[in-house]
């Protein structure tokens, strides 16, 4: 089965229960999978219809207990691979850095910043990856114009996220160290997901809610504003993503493809 776009579900929609517990109306639930893979057994991998477009997702980016997210991240990018995917659309829930953003604000990543400590993250030594424009515009335009309809807060076109391994948060130290750097929002998604989306010849554009001030920033956070936002704002955060799927028009303007070469580093 060739599935050209794909939905990778994060912690800010994991509190609805997509797709098992419930479905928008212009979603079809067709069947689960799961695949052997080079790196082991996928996370379970949920055929969609979102109106006429064939879709696969994965919940919470395919992290699970017992499973490295580095062998999770492998195990999602290579069944995207074997089906053909060339689109993938990605959210999570974000923390604040720039004292700008406000809890429930929307940020489009345009640019990030690696400081995650997982090593050998490829499918593949074939490709030398440039990085130069991470995020696909045509998926980005897709997620802000749904975004701009569904939205309790603001959303803003571009932005820097910094990616961290966790689980844990990070300290008040870290947070001035990434501000220092540059980022505007922290979370724990988006790498190795945008080198891995590159290195199969996919356009990757994502959507992140901020749930929390980082530390140090504005206040300190509360668990039961967390918690409500998690659990209170999934069904927006679904519409947003699943809207602008449903609306997409790409009409392969990026450079996205442009940006993966053949390596020159070939051992005779």
């Amino acid at each position: 089965m060739n599935v050209e776009i794909a939905y990778i579900g994060g912690s800010s929609t994991l509190g609805i229960g997509f797709p098992e517990k419930f479905l928008p109306p212009d979603v079809k639930f067709i069947k689960e999978e799961t695949f052997t893979t080079p790196y082991g057994q996928s996370p379970k991998i949920y055929f969609l219809e979102i109106g006429t477009k064939k879709v696969v997702h994965v919940k919470m980016h395919g992290w699970r207990p017992g499973v490295s997210r580095r062998d999770a991240s492998l195990q999602v990018f290579w069944v995207f691979q074997q089906l053909g995917v060339n689109k993938i659309f990605s959210e999570g829930g974000v923390g604040a850095v720039n004292h700008l953003l406000e809890l429930r604000d929307y940020v489009i990543p345009t640019d990030y910043l690696d400081f995650t400590m997982r090593k050998d993250v490829h499918l593949t030594s074939n490709y030398l990856l440039i990085m130069r424009k991470p995020t696909c515009p045509e998926i980005n335009r897709a997620l802000f114009e749904s975004a701009k309809t569904h939205a309790k807060g603001r959303v803003f076109q571009r932005g820097i996220y910094a990616c961290t391994d966790g689980r844990h948060f990070e300290s008040v130290a870290e947070v001035a160290f990434l501000k220092n750097a540059g980022a505007d929002v922290i979370g724990q998604s988006m790498v190795p997901e945008v080198y891995l989306a590159r290195e199969i010849g996919a356009c990757y554009g994502r959507i992140d809610l901020v749930v929390n001030y980082a530390e140090g920033i504005i206040k300190e956070w509360e668990h039961e504003e967390l918690k409500d936002i998690y659990y209170n704002d999934a069904l927006t955060n679904l519409q947003i993503v699943t809207e602008a799927i449903l609306n997409f028009n790409p009409q392969n303007t990026c450079e996205c493809q442009d940006f993966r070469k053949e390596t020159l580093l070939k051992l005779e």
